[in-house]
């Protein structure tokens, strides 16, 4: 650890080693001086409420002044309590490989995913605006604590990962700040005793973004954050799950953290291979998991402070995490809540369990699976090469690079599903439907009204509203749909809906898997896809030679 104090004249120890010293010596205006840095911290903070973006959002402006008024007050507050009584602080420079190198892997993630939605881009002034809160605030918890600071990375990877999981819209902002202050606030004074220490028990990060997430599902305001803009966007950038495993490639080689992503990642595969292979369907739609759970999986529950030590533990660890998202996830969709907290709800109570988990890695009725019974002879760094070696064949496992067992939001396949009465295919199928509807796709909201005026399926919009989308863009089987779902039918009896093939329009939506519309696709493109995807109306014209699209409504 580096320090600003003089070299000359330092004191030194009995082994001649100078002693550390604090920037700031005693008195009270050395200790005005020491508090100069979280003064133009708030004054930085401050200044970005005069940026164009935030001048026409009062809400968001009010909400940067505020972070910046509370800061300066603090300050102003300490210095008061501090100064008279001659308090020393220290101020030392700690740079942690740690904390740079997941910070990078953080902000790789950012960039590539903010070239597809630009939302990301927007809101970089705002992630700079949490960064100058939380050096603000660590550093005044640190004086006010231990009388010392450590100044490097740490506030990073805690501001990068929050933001890469969920924001809060402009009108609801302040509750970022908030968010940002209780990860600081965890992390100082909820510890335990671990290996002879005290440590933080919950990842910064995590800790308030379960918390956050169990508070907005309980009172029903998910619709205030981006959570699920976020989740959803994800899934944009191309082979954006490659990027993620390179990005933690060197994260893994240092802090010996594979073993916990890998055994998380192949376990939530597994289940969705066995699932799969009993019901017929798939768990998750779009990917093996989604790109949102796998970015988890990588740089939000690995934390190495809050982890397991032993090797057993942390593949442990790892297979617990998977678990707990999936269940998460089937209990979530079950509630009817949005499903995107799966991957933030566990981490708490996992980081609660981690020295259990390692009390049972230990015991002998457990030690024969240890890993770290083979290759003993192998030195730390080694032994990461090792399973990074394992988890690179098993991501190209999971991966599946020739499609061959992949997940898929085909629409007719969902379709048929649903008419065999597979399980949650009709759900599945109505979710697809909806999403597709609220595009713009005349299609599918005819579709999911008959869905779910057949009753199939319980549907997030009303069969007339859907026949009525539908019908108001000249889809002409819907206004027939509209007028019978408001006549009255005699009990018992079925009324009978009209379908039709979807216009030529539709199908750069209706194709797409997962990855926004196929606006660049040639028609004769558009018809191969479709007829590859199970459109039995787009495979004619192809054998036919032709490359006219099916016939519109």
């Amino acid at each position: 650890m580096t320090t600003f104090a003089s070299k000359s004249r330092q004191p030194k120890t009995a082994k001649g080693a100078p002693v550390p010293q604090p920037i700031i010596g005693t008195g009270a205006p050395r200790t005005a001086f020491a508090l100069v840095l979280p003064l133009a911290l708030s004054a930085l903070l401050a200044a970005l409420s005069l940026l164009p973006m935030v001048g026409q959002l009062t809400v968001l402006r009010q909400s940067l002044l505020g972070a910046a008024v509370f800061v300066a007050t603090a300050t102003g507050l300490f210095f008061y309590l501090a100064g008279p009584r001659g308090r020393v602080l220290g101020l030392d420079v700690s740079l942690r490989k740690q904390h740079y190198l997941q910070a990078c892997a953080q902000f790789s993630v950012m960039l590539y995913w903010g070239w597809y939605w630009r939302q990301v881009y927007d809101a970089l002034p705002l992630i700079v605006a949490q960064l100058l809160f939380a050096y603000a605030f660590d550093m005044l918890l640190g004086w006010a604590r231990r009388g010392t600071y450590t100044l490097g990375f740490g506030p990073f990877p805690i501001i990068f990962s929050i933001n890469l999981f969920l924001w809060f819209k402009p009108d609801w902002f302040y509750l970022q700040f908030l968010m940002v202050a209780v990860g600081f606030l965890a992390k100082e004074f909820i510890t335990w005793e671990k290996d002879g220490r005290r440590a933080h028990i919950f990842n910064p990060s995590s800790f308030p973004l379960g918390l956050f997430s169990l508070g907005l599902i309980l009172t029903g305001n998910t619709a205030i954050t981006w959570g699920q803009e976020i989740a959803q966007t994800f899934e944009l950038p191309p082979y954006i799950r490659l990027w993620i495993f390179l990005i933690g490639l060197p994260g893994q080689f240092f802090f010996g953290v594979t073993a916990m992503t890998m055994s998380a990642v192949l376990t939530v595969f597994a289940f969705g291979m066995g699932y799969h292979w009993i019901f017929g369907t798939y768990f998750f739609v779009d990917a093996f998991m989604p790109a949102a759970v796998f970015l988890g999986m990588h740089l939000l529950f690995t934390d190495p402070s809050t982890s397991p030590r032993s090797e057993l533990g942390r593949v442990l660890f790892g297979m617990a995490y998977g678990l707990a998202v999936v269940f998460l996830f089937w209990l979530l969709g079950e509630l009817g809540v949005p499903t995107f907290y799966d991957k933030l709800l566990a981490v708490p109570l996992l980081n609660l369990s981690i020295q259990f988990i390692d009390m049972a890695a230990r015991s002998g009725w457990l030690r024969h699976l240890d890993p770290a019974r083979l290759g003993r002879a192998l030195n730390p760094r080694q032994r990461n090469l090792a399973y990074m070696s394992i988890w690179a064949v098993g991501f190209a496992i999971v991966s599946d690079p020739l499609a061959a067992y992949r997940p898929r939001r085909w629409l007719p396949f969902w379709e048929q599903a649903c008419v065999e009465n597979r399980r949650n295919a009709c759900v599945v199928l109505s979710k697809l439907e909806a999403q597709y509807c609220r595009q713009g796709s005349p299609w599918a909201c005819n579709e999911l009204g008959i869905l779910g005026a057949t009753g199939r399926a319980r549907v997030t919009i009303a069969p007339p509203d859907a026949f009525g989308r539908a019908c108001s863009q000249g889809y002409q089987a819907a206004c027939t749909n509209f007028r019978t779902a408001q006549a009255p039918s005699a009990a018992g009896d079925q009324p009978g809906y009209r379908r039709a093939p979807p216009a030529v329009s539709e199908f750069p939506l209706l194709l797409q898997e997962g990855q926004g519309a196929l606006t660049s696709l040639s028609p004769a493109q558009l018809l191969d896809r479709a007829c590859a995807q199970g459109w039995a109306d787009a495979c004619s014209p192809l054998r036919a030679g032709t490359a006219s699209l099916p016939p519109s409504r």
